[in-house]
């Protein structure tokens, strides 16, 4: 069985194969819960079903027209909003004509902006005020710094988290523009912005699997490819990568998965009998079996917002299906069931960051895979995707986005999903991209100045 499993990682980088459990090898990811206040901040009006215009002015100061590019598409790129387009040939047009008046709010009402966001660009600093133009007011106004040169990683990832507190004035949800999405790729782990920007080879070498992040955005747990492999654990604040040596070191170790709060890590440990999941402090501590496989295999661990329960997918009712368990290893039941529509084959599951769904690939009849969703409330389900091959997909912090890996273009490439909408964006261009996963909300240093670039 182990060499099964081991076999199946490797030529996964390739091609999906139908093998039993082949699937299985792909992590799920943990991420802590989205607890940012709901609720409007400011005066604009926010319906969820619909996608308020918002205008970004030309934006002064050194690299201005930087800034204004990542702002619009990072707010494009929420699905909240639509950009109103500007045209720039005469800013005069922009001002107000009456006194003590700063825009032409009556323009900018005509031309479907609900906001209008207004940036210079200072020494060090990003000045941005926010317009209501119902109100013909500013509302919001606030000095961001601006982390080392323009037009480099931290000073992006400082520009993303502005745009994420735009979209928290207007809406009272923070944002997602700051945040990192970690994959493979011939099984080096590479990291890129959530706009798919700034991607990196990290420096770990050797053959990776299966990248999962912590709490932190700070470290990130993986295996290694073998019949010997190793939980290992990268600190991208300082490129250091350690290995937990007491993380049963016989067989196959794989899809290693951060606790909520960091302290534990937890993994599937296979050998000829099956495999089943293991809690080990993450600072290398006992290991201690969590399920109870009987034979089967049991792995991908996908931790609940508040640690208390993981999903995972197991092979004891004969094919694989989603379970859910508290974490300590008791109360196991089956999430998913059986479905005339597909093959009886459901992997990679990934808890949502609101708590209500878990994501997870379901194969059909035509032996491609999609994106699922499952209600934890009623069990209801939800078909996301049907276009090509769809799998591995990881929730973004807003519990609203996916990632996933998909060969809707052709090649096997990571796409993202907003679930509200149906609107997809392709976020690689590398050719054999898969296992991703989605990074906590980072701060403006991205946690991540030990990736090297390519």
């Amino acid at each position: 069985m182990i060499r099964n499993l081991l076999s199946f990682e490797m030529r996964y980088s390739v091609t999906r194969v139908a093998v039993f459990f082949a699937v299985l090898l792909p992590v799920a990811r943990v991420r802590a819960q989205d607890t940012t206040h709901r609720g409007v901040t400011i005066g604009l009006t926010y319906d969820p079903a619909s996608r308020p215009g918002i205008a970004v002015l030309p934006v002064t100061g050194s690299s201005g027209d930087s800034v204004r590019q990542i702002l619009q598409r990072d707010l494009d790129y929420s699905d909240r909003f639509t950009i109103v387009p500007l045209d720039a040939s005469d800013p005069a047009s922009f001002r107000g004509t009456k006194p003590g008046s700063d825009l032409n709010y009556p323009l900018f009402s005509r031309l479907g902006a609900a906001a209008v966001i207004q940036a210079t660009v200072g020494d060090a600093t990003l000045h941005v005020a926010l317009h209501d133009v119902a109100r013909g007011s500013v509302m919001n106004v606030q000095d961001f710094p601006l982390t080392g040169r323009a037009n480099t990683k931290d000073w992006r990832m400082a520009v993303h988290g502005v745009s994420d507190e735009i979209e928290r004035w207007i809406t009272g949800l923070k944002g997602i523009a700051q945040t990192r999405i970690a994959f493979v790729v011939g099984q080096r782990i590479r990291i890129l912005d959530s706009d798919g920007a700034d991607d990196e080879v990290t420096p770990v070498t050797g053959s990776a699997m299966s990248p999962s992040w912590n709490f932190a955005g700070n470290q990130i747990a993986y295996a290694t490819f073998g019949t010997m492999s190793r939980i290992m654990v990268l600190d991208l604040r300082n490129g250091h990568t350690r290995v937990l040596h007491n993380a049963t070191p016989s067989h196959a170790n794989l899809t290693p998965v951060f606790a909520p709060d960091g302290a534990s890590i937890v993994y599937s440990h296979a050998d000829d009998e099956g495999s089943d999941l293991y809690l080990i402090a993450a600072d290398d501590g006992a290991p201690r079996r969590i399920s109870v496989g009987r034979g089967t295999d049991n792995v991908q661990p996908s931790f609940s917002p508040d640690g208390r329960r993981i999903a995972f997918t197991s092979g004891r009712v004969g094919h694989p299906e989603v379970y859910i368990m508290d974490a300590d290893g008791t109360n196991a039941e089956l999430l998913t069931s059986f479905d005339f529509g597909d093959k009886n084959y459901r992997s990679d599951p990934d808890w949502s960051t609101d708590g209500r769904l878990v994501a997870f690939q379901s194969q059909f009849a035509d032996g491609r895979f999609q994106i699922m969703t499952i209600s934890l409330r009623d069990r209801s389900t939800k078909l996301l995707t049907s276009e090509g091959s769809n799998e591995q997909p990881s929730w973004a912090p807003d519990g609203r986005h996916l990632v996933f890996a998909s060969t809707r273009g052709g090649g096997r490439e990571l796409w993202v999903l907003d679930t509200e909408s149906g609107r997809l964006r392709q976020l690689t261009r590398a050719a054999g991209a898969q296992l991703p996963a989605w990074s906590p909300r980072l701060g403006s240093s991205a946690s991540t100045s030990a990736a090297s670039r390519q």
